[in-house]
């Protein structure tokens, strides 16, 4: 048998597998960037649910060709894919392969296979550990940036219908000025917790912050279709480069996830445990006050090249304690609320997707936080025309050149939008679209534009060249509420008509980031990133002009993109 007849027998054994069994993923966007391509290359071999990133990208392949269909780059991304997860393949087993021979890797019990530091499979038990490390330094106008992740990640199943992830990573890391301001103002770091100071007892020079994040996760298969999956960490819905929808921008939060795979429907609903603020506003050990969100997403696919997703979500606050009646997971979360007579924050959304043509993707969202016809049509600038939209375009293979591809994104946001009005005694909003004074959707929160140009091009397997470009602009106001900050209560509004997009004190940003890397072996990165960031304002205090470059080595790990 030839390599192509073997791989195209193996994928087509994992995809058959897929279907009755589980698979445990780390979400690796160079990975993921594959399935991407695919799905826009051709929609009708393969088109995962791309949207919401989900846990069997490989299910909804329908091979029904060899991998001939595939670029040689594509191919070999898709092995690395296998390569990586071959736990949900029994078949590897029986191929006998080298790299599984007793005394094969390091004193014959490290890197057995070249993506897992420690592996155990028996026909009950599967588990993969796995080092993290993420050591990246540079200097911006003199100053020391750095950032020291040291972890392990740990994932497996059980019988081959439980499996489980847990990842643990420490930091200590110095940010760019403009994300300390971000943490000074908002008393959180983005996509992180709980945080101290940190000062280096070696190198004086090395100050920053230190914080400790795990992530972790345990499903069951219920069924060929359905699987449930507890967890602690966040979720991300949509096809662009951010989401207004959910993004994974925030800190991790407790979550339960239900997906139901029938016909060509995908239903998600999550369950959510959340915080209104962050450890820096509570005193001592005190517990952090809980807020709750509820959300479904159904995602149809009438034909593979559309996709149209429903999303809706209902942010809530009961004295600490869930409403009982959202735990309905196919009702209209509106209809519970007006039900209730409840002062909940209720959104809803649209996600879309269409290939025209093949290698072009074209996407999009609406999000309606509060809307009234007459009052958007009016134009009259009314506060609660509380709207936010996305508008993308994705082409791959440009100008015939495989693997160079092309993202163009337009984002923006009313004033007010994801903000709300319940509040605590003390003044804090409980209901705001938020966790741990992190937005749940884009990092500008509201009141904002925005364009995102990318170009990604890998010239070989292992080197991978990045191109971007945002320029985007946002009204803000350290006095009033202008519709910016989506934490506070929009009942302190300032104006009630009137208002429009960029409102307040006008901050411009232009910001632009070149980065290559190379995997050195499967998982390890080395990277060399230059950014340069202008903003600029009427306000001194606003203004903030950046330049860095960095180098570093990551294992197992991808940062959260830290770009606004």
């Amino acid at each position: 048998m030839t390599k192509t007849g073997a791989f195209t027998l193996l994928l087509f054994h994992t995809i058959t597998f897929c279907f009755t069994q589980i698979s445990f993923l780390d979400y690796n966007p160079n990975r993921f960037h594959t399935f991407d391509r695919i799905s826009a290359i051709h929609p009708k071999y393969f088109l995962p649910h791309t949207a919401i990133r989900y846990t069997d990208p490989l299910v909804y392949v329908d091979l029904l060709d060899s991998l001939s269909i595939f670029s040689i780059s594509d191919q070999e991304q898709l092995k690395k894919f296998i390569g990586e997860y071959d736990e949900i393949n029994p078949y590897i087993k029986i191929n006998k392969r080298e790299d599984t021979k007793n005394g094969s890797g390091f004193w014959g019990a490290f890197y057995r296979m070249p993506y897992h530091l420690y592996r155990v499979s028996t026909d009950d038990f599967e588990l993969r550990v796995n080092p993290v490390i993420n050591i990246q330094g540079g200097s911006s106008s003199g100053n020391a940036v750095y950032q020291n992740t040291r972890g392990l990640k740990i994932k497996g199943s059980i019988d081959r219908k439980i499996y489980f992830y847990s990842a643990i990573y420490e930091n200590q890391r110095e940010f760019l000025p403009f994300v300390n301001q971000r943490i000074n103002r908002w008393g959180a770091i983005p996509g992180q917790g709980f945080y101290k100071g940190y000062q280096s007892n070696i190198l004086t020079s090395f100050n920053g912050w230190d914080y400790l994040n795990a992530q972790a996760y345990t499903g069951l298969k219920i069924s060929k279709s359905i699987d449930l999956q507890l967890g602690y960490g966040n979720n991300f819905i949509g096809d662009g480069y951010r989401s207004l929808l959910l993004s994974d921008y925030s800190h991790n939060y407790l979550y339960l996830k239900l997906n139901t795979n029938v016909w060509k429907f995908h239903y998600q609903n999550l369950f959510t445990e959340l915080a209104p603020i962050s450890s820096t506003q509570s005193e001592g050990d005190k517990l952090l006050p809980k807020k709750y969100m509820v959300a479904h997403y159904l995602d149809f696919k009438p034909s593979s090249r559309i996709s149209i997703g429903l999303y809706e979500a209902v942010v809530f606050s009961r004295n600490n304690q869930f409403e009982i009646q959202y735990i309905n997971p196919v009702i209209l979360y509106r209809t519970i609320e007006q039900f209730l007579d409840s002062p909940d924050n209720v959104l809803i959304g649209l996600n879309l997707s269409y290939v025209p043509v093949d290698g072009t993707k074209l996407y999009g969202q609406l999000m309606l936080d509060e809307f009234r016809s007459d009052q958007i049509f009016a134009g009259n600038g009314w506060w609660g025309n509380k709207i936010a939209y996305q508008l993308g375009v994705k082409h791959y293979d440009l100008f015939n050149i495989d693997r160079l591809d092309l993202q163009l994104e337009y984002n923006t946001a009313r004033p007010y939008t994801y903000s709300h009005r319940v509040t605590d005694e003390t003044g804090n909003v409980l209901t705001s679209y938020s966790h741990f004074n992190q937005a749940l959707a884009h990092p500008l929160g509201a009141n904002f534009n925005e364009i995102i140009f990318e170009i990604k091009y890998q010239p070989s397997s292992d080197v991978r060249l990045s191109t971007k470009i945002l320029k985007s602009n946002y009204g803000d106001s350290v006095t009033e509420n202008i519709g910016f900050d989506f934490l506070l209560n929009n009942e302190t509004r300032s104006e009630n008509f009137g208002n429009f997009t960029g409102q307040g004190i006008p901050v411009k940003v232009t910001l632009l980031e070149l980065g290559i890397s190379y995997e050195l072996f499967p998982g390890y990165y080395a990277e060399l990133r230059y950014l340069y960031r202008n903003q600029t304002s009427e306000t001194a205090t606003l203004n903030d002009k950046t330049s860095y470059i960095s180098l570093g080595v990551s294992v197992n790990m991808f940062n959260k993109k830290i770009d606004y």
